[in-house]
């Protein structure tokens, strides 16, 4: 028998359109391998809601994988020792990865490559990140003409691969670690109990989400930006473990009509967000725009207490107050109201938009270096292609325009019984419900005058 492959997984949780698994397939028998690298990502490492997905996914896949005649593998260690030492005991030489674009993963490839004969292949997203260049064939930096360059160059992405029936499995197995023994699941609390009833991890849950979007995304257009309706996808964190293709949810959705153009705009931001990273590797720790580095973010005990409320959410600002106990939840939240919330944050707080980022990517199930970065940014001001710091949202008129009193009902209990004229901006006091932090008019000028004196 041919020497075994090694398929290499990270974020590519699937079997269908999976184009590493059909070229491993093709070459010898595969051993499906999942690493768990909390070394080479160092400071970057899972965060909980993260790592609670991952344990769901990987289980679902081993299912899927079994369904077929094979196994996957678990080990634990810095890839760049644990693949190799693999290999050795294997007999194998050859290993086949999906391309990632993350800073880590780009370093660990290169150091995989001097060891093993390392096959890296597309698909986790429309296109390969810095294919799509300008004119001069230099990257692009903002959305709006990569975007477009990316309808004209690459789209529709090729049709989507079916997964094999049968994957050849080696003679012997190496010995695996136990799932149950990583501890990716949180006890002592454990606070996943909203996790369990929102998702389902996996292959089959990201088809079950995909199928329900294509009968009901028609209008997202209309529906997206409003909090109590159930308008968006939710398809995000199946897409950032890659539990599904995107070219596979393009095709499905792309003939439907209606807004679902707006849709698929969004998958181009993910895109776009992993060419930003490809040309910035720090950008979800550094400003993009240098004179950012002077502004003078508030510290110190009060604003540690600011940022705790916040996190909690409890700001006395309702439509905040929802979106962070959704997310601290559900490990989600509606993205219209991650815009307010972050814009809260940065700019009512006058808290430097890291420290939210650094909140997001423990808190969230589809906490993705490249969009929670980029999105930070643009909330900030800070980035290549952002909003400008001066502008600066308003919670209480954003709730009423959105729409948002039955979600603010939902997950701001202590409000429920409040009319929709008053819930959006209660008088207080109301009991259990604390005061604002900060009036709208008071923070606005705080933002401002450290605006300025920065640009002084």
């Amino acid at each position: 028998m041919r020497a075994p492959i090694i398929l290499w997984l990270r974020r590519d949780l699937r079997l269908a359109d999976q184009a590493a698994l059909l070229a491993a397939c093709a070459a010898g028998p595969v051993v499906p391998v999942y690493v768990l690298d909390d070394e080479t990502p160092q400071h970057r490492r899972m965060g909980g809601a993260s790592r609670w997905w991952l344990h769901h996914s990987l289980a679902s896949l081993n299912a899927a994988l079994e369904a077929r005649g094979s196994r996957l593998i678990l080990r634990r260690g810095n890839c760049a020792d644990v693949l190799p030492a693999l290999a050795a005991e294997l007999g194998a030489s050859e290993v086949h990865a999906l391309h990632h674009y993350e800073p880590w993963w780009r370093n660990a490839e290169r150091v995989v490559a001097k060891a093993l004969m390392l096959h890296l292949h597309h698909g986790n997203y429309l296109a390969p990140a810095g294919s799509v260049v300008t004119g001069g064939g230099t990257p692009f930096k903002i959305f709006t003409p990569f975007w477009r360059a990316l309808q004209e160059q690459v789209l529709p992405p090729p049709g989507p691969q079916a997964a094999p029936d049968n994957i050849t499995a080696p003679d012997q197995w190496p010995a695996s670690d136990r799932l149950e023994d990583w501890g990716l699941l949180p006890a002592r609390p454990d606070w996943a109990g909203g996790f369990r009833s929102e998702w389902s991890p996996g292959e089959v849950g990201a088809e079950d989400r995909l199928q329900d979007f294509a009968r009901t995304g028609k209008s997202y257009a209309d529906t997206r930006n409003l909090p109590s309706k159930e308008g968006t996808s939710r398809l995000s964190p199946h897409l950032h473990f890659g539990e599904i293709s995107p070219a596979t949810v393009w095709h499905r959705v792309a003939a439907e009509g209606g807004s679902i153009s707006t849709f698929l705009g969004e998958l181009g931001w993910r895109d776009y967000a992993q060419n930003v990273i490809m040309q910035l590797p720090d950008y979800g720790g550094t400003n993009a725009k240098p004179q950012f580095e002077g502004l003078e973010w508030r510290s110190g005990d009060e604003a540690e207490a600011d940022l705790a409320a916040w996190q909690q959410g409890r700001t006395g600002y309702p439509i905040v107050d929802a979106g962070m106990r959704q997310l601290w939840r559900s490990g989600w939240m509606h993205n219209r109201v991650r815009m307010i919330a972050a814009s809260f944050l940065i700019k009512h707080l006058l808290i430097d938009w890291r420290r939210g980022e650094q909140w997001f990517w423990d808190t969230l199930v589809d906490a993705d270096y490249g969009s929670n970065a980029v999105n930070w940014q643009w909330s900030a001001g800070s980035g290549i292609d952002a909003q400008m710091f001066v502008r600066i949202m308003a919670p209480l008129s954003q709730s009423p325009k959105f729409d948002a009193a039955a979600y603010i009902r939902e997950w701001v209990p202590e409000l429920a019984h409040l009319s929709d004229g008053e819930i959006h901006d209660p008088a207080l006091p109301v009991r259990g419900y604390p005061a604002k932090l900060i009036g709208h008019a008071e923070a606005r000028a705080r933002a401002l005058a450290a605006w300025r004196k920065l640009k002084d």
